[in-house]
């Protein structure tokens, strides 16, 4: 069964677009200690049923999954996401 897991900030490429690639993720550990992975090691875990990540908007769990672009590039978004805006997106830059 995969791990649930809250991201709480990510790393983008360019932090003031909101087109650009989210390059990391992170969030903190139940012992209060910060973690951050890649973009593409989420992926893979997610897709391996490793760990479900989600973010909280408005009080409640919003599953994050993984998305293909036109081009044909994995990417994380926000399962309740239309084109715009992206919950994952507007989070706090990770340390």
């Amino acid at each position: 069964m995969a791990q649930e897991v809250e991201i709480k900030c990510i790393n983008k490429s360019d932090r003031y677009s909101a087109h650009e690639r989210i390059k990391s993720i992170g969030g903190l550990n139940p012992d209060g200690r910060h973690w951050k992975m890649p973009q593409e090691t989420a992926i893979a875990g997610i897709e391996a049923g490793q760990w479900r990540f989600y973010v909280h908007q408005a009080g409640r769990k919003v599953w994050v999954i993984v998305a293909v672009s036109a081009a044909g590039n994995k990417y994380l978004k926000t399962e309740n996401d239309g084109e715009q805006p992206n919950n994952l997106l507007s989070l706090p830059e990770c340390p």
